[in-house]
């Protein structure tokens, strides 16, 4: 991402199913975590210019979320990124985010990872997400 110009950077992360052990959960949130902090590390000694933002994992398990929470806006980064399993439809997605939205700093932009249709947009934004990234306008562009 440093190479080809990105102006924001998301560091690499484990998206983990839906459907996992907690015990396994939570080994993907800390390995995400070491992730993201050797991450930041490294774009600290040359920002050339671009932001990154740490990733907040935790499913929607809400102990692991805080536990994510509380670590990634420990660190320097330049805004979060909403990710991980976000819940098995479009109510557990916002109940999710009305849990962590409100804990998150108001002083940096939120992004909601592979969310991006119109439905939830409209949910989300009230709640403070700033941004959306997703495949789903180019399929819906694509197939109608």
């Amino acid at each position: 991402q440093k190479a080809y110009g990105s102006d924001i950077i998301i560091p690499l992360d484990e998206l983990p199913p839906y459907h996992i052990s907690r015990e396994r959960l939570e080994r993907s949130v800390f390995m995400t975590h070491r992730w993201e902090a050797r991450s930041l590390r490294t774009h600290l000694l040359d920002v050339q210019k671009q932001a990154m933002y740490g990733v907040i994992h935790g499913g929607v398990d809400e102990a692991l979320r805080q536990l994510s929470i509380d670590y990634i806006t420990s660190l320097p980064f330049d805004g979060f990124a909403i990710g991980g399993s976000l819940g098995k439809d479009r109510d557990e997605l916002i109940q999710l985010l009305q849990f962590v939205m409100p804990r998150l700093p108001c002083d940096r932009p939120n992004h909601l990872l592979g969310i991006a249709d119109l439905a939830s947009i409209e949910r989300a934004v009230p709640l403070g997400v700033d941004t959306f990234d997703s495949c789903f306008p180019t399929r819906a562009g694509r197939h109608g």
